[in-house]
């Protein structure tokens, strides 16, 4: 399918499964412990596939093990956006979540930030002309390629230009901040974006990064 989906070379993304099982037992006991335990199990079956296989691997497990709930009911806020470990212990989140999430594991199984980004969307509800805030994932093939979408809403990973429903309005990953459909890079991340700084700082205390 052209460019980029072959395996990627490049070697996984660092962490500690010690210290992640420590503070997924610390926080969320047993049950969380086992999700944890699947999603290393997760990591191990698609290490050497192709980048296809990851995608969908990972697309399918968040969105089969986490159940959309608004964050005020999860969290007590407004707007909350979790590391894939506080995802995976409460199996409850919201859009920004599973994102984050697929975006931390692909980064695990390799696949480097310059092929991933979150995207804030407006999205359109259905047939009407309503629209919501949302984030997906996309998979990029080259920096200025149509991504993929990774979604919670659509459960089939389909190119951008089929997903009519969404309209980009900005897309981040950990090394830059990208307006609309602009290929250069406009800002840092951990500086323009407050939750996402605050994701960063608490996946190192648990033991992701």
């Amino acid at each position: 399918m052209g460019a980029g989906f072959g395996i990627h070379p490049t070697p996984a993304a660092a962490f500690d499964p010690q210290r992640l099982r420590q503070s997924m037992q610390q926080q969320y006991g047993q049950a969380g412990l086992s999700v944890l335990e699947e999603w290393f199990s997760l990591l191990q079956q698609l290490q050497n596939k192709d980048v296809q296989a990851q995608l969908r691997g990972v697309n399918d497990f968040f969105n089969r093990r986490i159940r959309w709930i608004d964050d005020i009911q999860v969290w007590g806020q407004e707007d909350y956006w979790a590391t894939p470990l506080e995802a995976m212990g409460k199996g409850q989140g919201d859009c920004e979540d599973y994102s984050i999430a697929k975006y931390i594991t692909l980064k695990q199984l390799g696949v480097t930030s310059r092929y991933l980004r979150m995207i804030y969307v407006r999205a359109r509800i259905g047939r009407s002309q309503i629209t919501q805030a949302h984030m997906v994932l996309g998979y990029y093939s080259a920096p200025d390629a149509e991504p993929l979408v990774l979604d919670n809403i659509v459960p089939s990973i389909t190119p951008a230009s089929q997903r009519t429903d969404l309209d980009p309005l900005f897309s981040f990953n950990s090394d830059g901040l990208w307006a609309g459909g602009s290929s250069e890079s406009r800002a840092d991340p951990l500086a323009r974006l407050s939750r996402w700084r605050s994701v960063i700082e608490r996946m190192q205390t648990q033991g992701f990064l």
